[in-house]
């Protein structure tokens, strides 16, 4: 795969790059878009093929028969990452905010708290106020550049109200592979707070060298709150997909859930489903394998460009794609960083913000790209925060 192949996605009703603009103020002829997490990749070509043989036979009709397909889940997430998985215990939902949605729907009523330990993924606090539900917030503290838990503190937060614990693991956006001890104390404030543990692991393949991911499921004596989430959306670029796994093995919560997605008349799309079967093969590891290093390439050039520039701070990342980098040292407001990241380098970036508590002197921006665009995107902040030199 030559991953240096730059794709226009310019009017193809792509988010990115078409709501660049509208969004962000930001032209898509001449900005960077490097903002939503997707990448400027194809997927591998034993994906590409399971399209083309859709669109070869030309009828489009309901899917039947999963076996292959849970089957292909089963595979990789055993020689992946040494989770041995029942086909039982897997619910396909349309990607994994809507696999968080039903989870809020299904294991807390209206009014109940949902403890999320902030910055973290934004669609998290999206999906639980929209519900009704009230969104508590635990801080993550920056220890000298990287994200560490407080159970003292978010203990003292706690109020009895709060059903349900959301975990980004690895965390968006800070890159955090957390440790088995960190996942042991997690796992042990759910139980402490009798709270649902619903751990999101879409980032899961995208480690760095030196980080291996553990799965939450791995953590013993939690099954009976235990929601896992996958997916092959992110890891293979395939996000219009919207497909997504939610993967529990107690019973009774596996009752819970079966019955709201019942309730709802959910049922996976057929396109997904096909693309996630080809994807967990040894042809989609093989790609993701070569991904990650031409990522960490990426990582490496955009973190040298970025800390050399006086009172920036990129994150050093264990995982994901997507650079959580800090102007507080520039002494700048959040506005006068922002425009000049948007008007003077003409590049959207998620706005700290966005992410909750502890996110206001933040930028997210994505580096699954060409490297030429790394290089220029680099090339254009340094030009932009030039008078800090």
């Amino acid at each position: 795969m030559n991953f240096d192949t730059p794709i226009n996605r310019r009017g193809t009703h792509c988010v990115k790059w078409d709501m660049m603009e509208q969004l962000y103020g930001v032209d898509a002829n001449e900005g960077i878009a490097m903002w939503v997490a997707d990448m400027e990749f194809q997927p591998p070509a034993c994906v590409q093929a399971a399209v083309q043989k859709m669109h070869d036979h030309g009828v489009y009709g309901y899917f039947g028969d999963e076996s292959k397909y849970l089957g292909a889940i089963q595979w990789w997430m055993e020689t992946r990452h040494g989770w041995k998985i029942d086909p039982s215990w897997v619910f396909t939902t349309h990607g994994l905010v809507n696999g968080t949605g039903m989870c809020v729907d299904a294991f807390t009523n209206p009014g109940d708290g949902v403890v999320l330990f902030t910055p973290v993924y934004h669609a998290f606090a999206k999906v639980i106020s929209a519900a009704g539900r009230e969104v508590v917030e635990c801080d993550l503290v920056n220890d000298n550049g990287r994200y560490e838990f407080d159970f003292d503190a978010y203990d003292a937060q706690m109020t009895g109200n709060e059903r349900m614990v959301i975990l980004c693991s690895p965390h968006n956006p800070g890159g955090r592979v957390w440790t088995k001890g960190e996942l042991q104390a997690v796992a042990a404030f759910a139980k402490r707070h009798s709270l649902i543990l619903v751990s999101d692991e879409i980032h899961h393949d995208l480690t760095f060298p030196g980080h291996k991911h553990i799965p939450m499921a791995h953590i013993e004596g939690i099954e009976d709150r235990l929601v896992m989430m996958t997916a092959t959306t992110k890891t293979f670029n395939i996000a219009g997909s919207h497909s997504g796994n939610v993967i529990i093995e107690d019973p009774d919560l596996r009752r819970q859930f079966g019955a709201r997605m019942a309730a709802l008349g959910l049922s996976p799309n057929s396109f997904g489903l096909f693309m996630a079967e080809a994807a967990y093969s040894p042809e989609g590891a093989a790609w993701v394998d070569e991904l990650r290093v031409y990522l960490d390439g990426n990582r490496k050039l955009f973190d040298a460009g970025i800390n050399a520039i006086p009172g920036l701070a990129s994150m050093k990342l264990e995982s994901t794609y997507l650079a959580w980098v800090d102007f507080s040292g520039t002494g700048m407001s959040r506005t006068e960083f922002t425009n000049r990241v948007q008007q003077g380098a003409k590049i959207a970036a998620n706005h700290g913000p966005t992410f909750g508590s502890g996110g206001d002197d933040f930028l997210r921006f994505n580096f699954a790209a060409p490297r030429a665009q790394i290089e220029e995107a680099v090339r254009r902040m340094t030009e932009t925060f030039s008078d800090l030199q």
